[in-house]
């Protein structure tokens, strides 16, 4: 049997996000959209109300949200501010390798600690050198005697410059290619880390990314992953948890600029009726809402399928491609409907075309999700 309703509690989750949404961040999306400031007090809220780390089980503090309850938080996150939604979702990014490969010490050490406290924690994959290209990182991790020595450098790493801690992947046997790498549990104040200045980007501003240096860092070796060697494979694991959440940042970001045009279309008159009158303009707007709600299904079967246990690699990358796509389109036709209004910063939908781009790029680019679909197509039975 498929049923489409909420359950009572998911329609609880969702009017809380949207309660906070409403009332905390998209007021406030603006003032952080032009001047870059970190949202501290907004994300301390969104920590005091439950609103972060939903992924932690309740074995180590947290309240265990499935997937797919998060996604219909983060959809509700997004509608405010996408800049916002991604600091808070940037601590699910770096909690996922530990919540799937993590030892019980690391759990109760690493993730016990996300829920006692107000913290932050980063991923740091991306080099400058590297991006979709995970294997040709060139961080290294030397094991001498009880530790390891990292050295390299990370590139566009969300929540840097706050994290207590980052999850990092380095090679540990250069010659083995993506089978030579391993993944580390690193404090954010190990001697030797430093973080760079904050990047100005084209959008989600309030969003804080950076550059991470590695010079020399001892590791302790039980802040290992996993197994030496193991590291790609605990990364792309992580993915499978974190697309879903992206993809329903998408549908946010898509439904808000939906909203703006359907209510400027509204008011906006030429030729003596609404602009949405005109089929230009009307049928835009009729593709926006399908393809908003296609967009979201895809997220919810990816979310409810890693909740069923099922590996859900392709339904993942199909979400996390097409929502991304979807709110970029989205954005750039609102800002359409708005004529030159929508090309003026007085206007909300600017923003929200230049928050949406890097959906088709962050946490594997719109490309590297359709590679991904065509092996799931070809190489899987």
């Amino acid at each position: 049997m498929v049923d489409f309703r909420l359950s009572q509690e998911q329609q609880q989750l969702r009017d809380l996000a949207r309660d906070f949404a409403r009332n905390e961040i998209r007021p406030v999306a603006a003032h952080h959209d032009r001047t870059g400031e970190f949202p501290v007090e907004v994300l301390r809220k969104a920590w005091d109300l439950g609103l972060m780390n939903t992924h932690i089980p309740e074995a180590y503090g947290g309240i265990g949200l499935g997937s797919l309850d998060s996604a219909i938080m983060g959809e509700e996150n997004a509608w405010g501010c996408t800049g916002v939604s991604t600091a808070i979702e940037a601590n699910t990014l770096a909690e996922a390798p530990v919540i799937v490969a993590g030892s019980e010490d690391q759990k109760k050490k690493y993730l016990g600690r996300m829920t006692e406290d107000f913290l932050f924690a980063a991923y740091g994959v991306t080099e400058p050198g590297a991006g979709s290209d995970v294997a040709n990182i060139r961080a290294t991790a030397v094991r001498k005697g009880d530790v390891y020595v990292l050295n390299g450098g990370k590139m566009w790493i969300t929540n840097a410059g706050h994290a207590n801690w980052f999850f990092v992947l380095a090679k540990t046997d250069p010659e083995a290619g993506h089978r030579g790498m391993t993944g580390f549990i690193v404090d954010g104040d190990s001697p030797g880390l430093s973080v760079g200045k904050k990047e100005w980007n084209m959008g989600q501003r309030a969003s804080d990314t950076r550059a991470v240096t590695f010079e020399d860092v001892e590791v302790p070796a039980a802040n290992r992953l996993g197994e030496e060697g193991m590291g790609f494979k605990i990364a792309m694991k992580a993915f499978d948890i974190t697309r879903p959440m992206v993809a329903s940042g998408a549908v946010g970001l898509a439904r808000s600029a939906y909203e703006h045009a359907v209510d400027y279309a509204r008011q906006r008159k030429t030729m003596g009726v609404p602009i949405w009158m005109h089929q230009g303009v009307g049928f835009m707007i009729a593709d926006m809402a399908k393809d908003i709600d296609a967009a979201r299904l895809l997220v919810w079967q990816a979310a409810w399928t890693i909740d069923q246990g099922v590996r859900n690699t392709k339904q993942a990358a199909m979400a996390k491609c097409f929502a991304a796509d979807v709110a970029h389109r989205v954005a750039s036709d609102a800002v359409q409907v708005f004529g030159g209004n929508g090309f003026n910063t007085e206007y909300p939908v600017e923003k929200l075309l230049r928050d949406s781009k890097i959906f088709q790029i962050y946490e594997g680019t719109s490309q590297i999700q359709r590679l991904i679909l065509t092996k799931e197509i070809f190489s899987r039975r």
